[in-house]
């Protein structure tokens, strides 16, 4: 009877201290699992918790194990879980990236399609347009004539700033000497010789003039309303 009194509080006594082994080995694993580092003298506790968990009956022992290895289990699936849910929080993020550049890409292409489709039908636009030459030569031409004349040769989007051009340097005369300066004609070109580029005929065929003038408002300022800007400017061009 003493003898079974003597186990019984020796297995009580192991069991409560094998219980709180466990307890601390879990909690070392947790921490080794989040990068903490356990105590030096954490050994020896170690050793002499295993040599009282040995008093526990063989039942009792595999218990207190199995709540151990279920709590280590525990902690390393947990552990997993973070690791992977930052692996897809990042794979998210780099894939947001890359979708924001693609449309970013889409989007300039896009744009420079649109801008080459302009200019292409302006081009069109342009090359359409009568050439001077076909144009029957008259003796003189009425205001009206000339206007008309122009509305063919240049681009409609570019006639207004052409036409207002125009009005400030000869008032639609093809024929508008400036007495103080060898300017002529209805673009006022300084000399007017410098509109034989353009035909032979360039005093008295007032198509000639247009085509000369549109041609030079191209050249030297990218069009007759950038030639128009210019002039509002400086009052020439």
């Amino acid at each position: 009877m003493l003898e079974g009194n003597r186990v019984s509080r020796i297995s009580v006594r192991g069991f409560a201290v094998a219980s709180a082994t466990a307890v601390t080995a879990v909690g070392a694993v947790t921490g080794v699992a989040s990068g903490n580092t356990a105590p030096a003298d954490d050994s020896d506790t170690t050793a002499s918790d295993a040599t009282l968990l040995a008093d526990i009956p063989a039942g009792q022992q595999a218990q207190v194990q199995t709540a151990s290895l279920t709590q280590q289990a525990d902690s390393q699936a947990i552990a997993a879980d973070s690791t992977a849910r930052k692996d897809a929080e990042e794979a998210a993020r780099k894939q947001a990236a890359k979708d924001a550049i693609a449309k970013q890409k889409a989007a300039e292409k896009a744009e420079q399609e649109a801008k080459e489709r302009k200019e292409a039908q302006e081009a069109a636009s342009r090359s359409a347009k009568r050439d001077p030459s076909s144009f029957p030569a008259q003796g003189s031409y009425t205001v009206a004539q000339i206007q008309d004349m122009a509305r063919q040769i240049v681009p409609a989007d570019q006639f207004e700033c052409f036409s207002t051009i125009v009005d400030h340097e000869s008032d639609w005369n093809y024929r508008a000497d400036n007495p103080t300066s060898d300017a002529y004609g209805l673009m006022q070109a300084l000399p007017g010789s410098k509109m034989s580029s353009a035909g032979a005929d360039w005093a008295t065929n007032p198509a000639t003039q247009i085509k000369w003038g549109l041609s030079y408002m191209n050249d030297r300022y990218g069009s007759p309303c950038g030639a128009w800007d210019f002039w509002q400017a400086n009052n020439y061009y």
